[in-house]
């Protein structure tokens, strides 16, 4: 059974930072193409960084220079840190495996997603 964890999200200032996790159990990180998503009230679900089998990392323009995909094997595990978070980085961040992954484009109906953690940017 697959299942992947996010935590880390909170409440956060703007300026500050966080770095969230996704845990992954019964699938290998490092053989799946690896995305943070999120999501905001009333907008689409949107992939902000994915890092691939191969380790080449893609960011939404909206988040370059401030937010960063990274993996540890070894914990089967894959982080995003986020800094210098504004307010409309506010969003259900949600961690997923597999599936075509590409910057921009709708999320693919393929793939595993963990349940997502809150992120609020708000002074």
């Amino acid at each position: 059974q697959v299942q992947l964890v996010e935590s880390g999200g909170d409440l956060v200032q703007p300026g500050g930072s966080l770095r969230l996790s996704c845990v992954a159990s019964g699938l290998i990180v490092n053989i799946y193409d690896m995305g943070w998503y999120r999501q905001a009230p009333g907008k689409q679900r949107e992939l902000v960084a994915g890092i691939t089998v191969g380790g080449s990392r893609n960011y939404a323009d909206s988040v370059k220079g401030r937010f960063t995909i990274s993996r540890d094997n070894a914990k089967n595990t894959v982080y995003l840190q986020m800094n210098a978070l504004e307010p409309d980085d506010t969003a259900v961040y949600y961690c997923k495996a597999g599936g075509t992954q590409r910057i921009g484009a709708p999320p693919s109906s393929r793939g595993y997603w963990g349940q997502g953690t809150q992120v609020t940017v708000s002074s």
